[in-house]
């Protein structure tokens, strides 16, 4: 910080009295709004959230924020569900308790017929497809997880057009880091519950190189710790 030079219009204030562990979720919950923006979720929706990282705990709380009324989380880790149910999920589903498309959209599902709103958060190709499915006819599904370059998923086009499924793609946070800012600031985003735990600098190549650890949500790196 003493040595970068931010242009004004990129720079957002912050309360002095806030948490800066707090004000370094505002970049990926920037990157939420805008995929919550691009999904157009409207007062009573239902919505489903898949994957299981901080991007997925943000975007329920956004989600709820919108105006869904059921908001379904998608994980296989028993302390995420758990989680996202105390940030405002109504229901959580375990992709290793069946078929996921069946237990939320199925006969017997959570919301027969499928939801209003997917939002894929975790850039795996099983979960881009469930997106698709999940979705009901003239939904949304929307793309926020970040696939790797190069990787590809089977999607039958004419399944979408025959459902008139709207699939969308979201990248990054154009024109909604202050909206994330003033969240933060405010209160209104809960994410003192979303960090797993800190470790200092020199213990941040190790954290990167690994898996996280079971039920870890997000690990910060504070300098000097």
């Amino acid at each position: 910080a003493d040595y970068v030079v931010v242009p004004h219009r990129q720079a957002f204030l912050l309360p002095p009295d806030l948490d800066p562990m707090h004000g370094a979720f505002c970049e990926p919950l920037a990157c939420c709004l805008h995929g919550i923006d691009l999904a157009e979720i409207k007062a009573g929706s239902s919505v489903v959230v898949l994957g299981g990282g901080v991007i997925g705990l943000l975007t329920v709380q956004l989600a709820r924020l919108a105006g869904a009324a059921t908001v379904i989380r998608v994980t296989r880790q028993a302390a995420r569900r758990k989680l996202a149910e105390e940030l405002g999920a109504t229901a959580s589903v375990d992709p290793a308790a069946g078929d996921v498309v069946m237990q939320i959209s199925g006969e017997t599902g959570l919301v027969p017929g499928g939801v209003d709103v997917v939002l894929e958060c975790a850039g795996v190709g099983e979960t881009v497809i469930q997106a698709t499915k999940l979705v009901r006819p003239g939904g949304t599904a929307v793309i926020l997880g970040v696939m790797a370059q190069g990787e590809k998923v089977a999607i039958e086009p004419f399944d979408l057009l025959f459902r008139e499924v709207k699939l969308v793609t979201s990248f990054l946070n154009p024109f909604t880091h202050r909206r994330a800012a003033d969240l933060i600031a405010s209160g209104k985003i809960e994410v003192e519950k979303l960090i797993s735990r800190k470790v200092s600098l020199d213990d941040a190549p190790d954290v990167v190189s690994n898996p996280p650890q079971s039920g870890e949500v997000k690990v910060l790196v504070v300098p000097g710790l």
